[in-house]
Parts: C-alpha cells; structure tokens; sequence
C-alpha cells in the first residue's frame, strides 16, 4: 500500500477517535470510537506490522464491541446513564 494512503488511514483514525471525545451519546461515541480504532489497526497493518499501535486497538475494538452488543440486549431497562 502507498505511504500516501497509509498516511490518510492514519488521520481518519485520529479524526474518528477526536471525534468520539465531542458526541455525548454513549452509544454514538463507542461507534465512532469503535471505527476509529478499527482505522488504527488497519494502519498498525499497512506499516509494517506496528504492535503498539495494533494490540490496544484491537483489545478497545473489543471492549467497544463488547459495550454495544451489551447495551443493545439491555436497551429496554437500561436508561442510558453512566458507563
């Protein structure tokens, strides 16, 4: 892959990741952060293989994962407040 490309791989990473500090809906900010860090693993991929960048994103794309999948089973009871 073109440097060029890994590079914007990069910065949508950080811009989905930025932007999940913004929202106030639990639910919109582990999406958006989910993608993010989905965007960092990929660039952790196309640059050669970077661990440090690859092993916590894929553990928060798991815990973001985890959180939706929760949170969708518990919708009915679950007001939406708090973590």
């Amino acid at each position: 892959m073109s440097p060029e490309t890994t590079n914007f791989i990069g910065y949508a990473a950080s811009f989905f990741i930025v932007l999940s500090f913004v929202l106030k809906d639990i639910r919109k900010i582990r999406v958006v952060n989910l993608i993010g860090c989905v965007f960092f693993v990929l660039y952790g991929i196309f640059n050669d293989w970077l661990w440090p960048i690859i092993i916590p994103n894929a553990i928060l794309c798991g815990i973001q994962m985890y959180h939706l999948i929760k949170k969708d089973r518990n919708a009915p009871e679950d007001p939406g407040i708090g973590l």
